[in-house]
């Protein structure tokens, strides 16, 4: 069975009167598809269409059988299960009623015909690495990424034709990633994946990009579409160096063209003023010069017009990134300044004399490990440590109202700087115009993360420790190099928590701590300048 997404003609805006989509033409067919594009696009919106879980204003969404959807955040409630999230709890307990001996028609009518939802279940489990889960655990004793592959596999068990994952791999360990890659590489049906992650993007078959409102589709990986846009973008890069020449020659001889005409008529004048030439002649001449040089001159106008043309059409081909800048002196902090310390932290199965950390001057430290071995519960417990004003950003960006706009979350954070002053703030952060009157809500996960980062650097005081839990979650690789250069340039405190090796490589760490699922810090390692 061939199965696919046929888009034709999509339109969208939010409530708000943003629009997002204005006619919007792709198909997306059996095999593996990354689509990508910068945070903002529309890229989520466009899953979530496809997903039935908006409605579009005009055009069409067709797919074959049955859809399946992960978004990037899972509804969660602490008291859920395992089984919750597989989307088999009413099954099972129908199950075990069976199997106690109640013969009530309402159980056989609960599992249908799906009698073996528990073995695939349990081998959906196994294959992304959950064999040691059970179907009763609970959300809250599970970590972020565990319960997002519990969430694959609840997709997976169902058996969907169609499946659309959004930033699937966000949370995961390396070993978790592995899992998953198997995981996609095994779908049989048409899959469509929104991923940040390098490694995710090399298993795909073709590459679908979301700019300026239109979705190019690329055949191959992420690799061979990063070196067609190279290409173009060289090329554009070409025809706008060629197309300023261009202009530059045009209006030289615009310039040349009118000293002519100016010649033209001195030379009439001079010839009346010497008298001798008929007057019909000399009006004559007159009208026939100033006929030519009107046309001459129209010509180059317009060539020069035209030459203009091609400079912006040229200019518009290449790509604009704008990238996040960090200007704050008041963060720095003294090389001798106690930051934070703890001491004794009990993190899961970890006790003795459980998990520490020191923290003192500008240092900037990464936290890694497996999932589920503490690091989310060690950037707490420094939070509550921290003996410097610090700003924490979780995974879920709990400090920004998503009632409120953009703007009005910085001004909680300070309420006695001037608009002016917030403004040009967020406008470093990318949120320029219009933009910080947009509800918090309505924003994409690249955008939510510049929200916060503005709203934390611009808190009164200013943070002088900065705690990340996986930041580069839901960020494109434009932004992620961004925040890179803006992490880079903070000159407080730094502590991150992340599975983006690439990521950490570029943030000047000074030590690295791993922790290890049951036995604490296994190494606190100083990294050289």
């Amino acid at each position: 069975m061939t199965t696919y997404i046929n888009v034709q003609q999509l339109r969208f805006a939010w409530p708000e009167g943003e629009r997002v989509f204005d006619g919007v033409d792709v198909v997306f067919s059996d095999g593996r598809t990354a689509l990508v594009g910068d945070n903002g696009t529309g890229k989520s919106t466009l899953m979530r269409l496809t997903a039935g879980l908006l409605r579009q204003e005009s055009g069409s969404i067709t797919a074959s059988g049955l859809i399946e959807y992960l978004p990037q955040e899972l509804p969660l409630r602490l008291g859920d299960t395992v089984a919750d999230l597989l989307g088999i709890a009413d099954k099972r307990r129908a199950l075990l009623a069976i199997e106690s001996g109640d013969p009530g028609e309402e159980h056989f009518n609960a599992i249908g015909d799906d009698w073996d939802f528990l073995d695939r279940s349990r081998l959906a489990l196994d294959e992304l690495g959950l064999d040691h889960i059970g179907f009763e655990r609970t959300v809250a004793t599970l970590s972020g990424g565990e319960s997002m592959l519990v969430g694959l596999a609840g997709r997976l068990v169902r058996r969907p034709d169609v499946l659309l994952l959004d930033e699937p791999s966000n949370n995961l360990d390396a070993t978790a990633r592995k899992h998953l890659y198997q995981a996609i590489r095994r779908f049989n049906g048409t899959l469509v994946v929104v991923s940040h992650d390098r490694a995710l993007l090399e298993h795909v078959d073709a590459v679908a990009e979301l700019y300026k409102g239109r979705i190019r589709v690329f055949e191959g990986n992420y690799s061979a579409y990063e070196q067609i846009v190279a290409a173009e973008q060289e090329a554009a890069a070409r025809a706008v160096r060629d197309a300023k020449q261009d202009l530059t020659r045009q209006k030289k001889e615009l310039v040349a063209t009118r000293i002519q005409n100016d010649k033209g008529a001195s030379a009439w004048k001079r010839e009346r003023d010497r008298g001798g030439t008929p007057k019909i002649l000399l009006n004559g001449k007159k009208n026939a010069g100033e006929v030519s040089s009107a046309k001459i001159l129209l010509s180059k106008q317009e060539d020069v017009a035209e030459a203009r043309e091609r400079l912006d059409a040229a200019e518009d081909a290449v790509r604009d990134e704008g990238g996040i800048s960090v200007d704050l002196p008041e963060t720095n902090v003294s090389t001798h300044r106690e930051i934070a310390v703890v001491k004794g932290l009990k993190v899961g199965e970890i006790y003795g004399d459980g998990v520490g950390l020191h923290l003192r001057g500008p240092e900037r430290v990464a936290v890694t490990g497996d999932n589920g071995s503490g690091k989310t519960t060690l950037l707490r417990a420094v939070a509550e440590a921290a003996r410097v004003p610090h700003g924490f950003l979780t995974q879920r960006l709990e400090l920004l109202d998503e009632d409120a706009t953009v703007l009005d979350n910085v001004r909680a954070a300070a309420p006695e700087a001037p608009q002016s002053v917030l403004r040009t703030r967020l406008a470093r952060f990318g949120m320029r115009g219009d933009a910080v009157f947009q509800r918090v809500g309505t924003l994409s996960g690249g955008q939510r993360l510049r929200a916060a980062l503005a709203t934390v650097l611009s808190s009164q005081p200013a943070p002088q420790l900065l705690l990340l839990d996986e930041p580069t979650n839901n960020l494109d690789m434009s932004s992620i190099r961004h925040l890179q250069q803006a992490l880079t340039a903070f000159e407080g405190a730094l502590v991150v928590v992340s599975h983006d090796d690439a990521f950490l490589e570029g943030l000047g760490l000074t030590r690295r701590v791993a922790l290890v699922r049951g036995e604490g810090i296994a190494e606190d390692v100083p990294v050289a300048a």
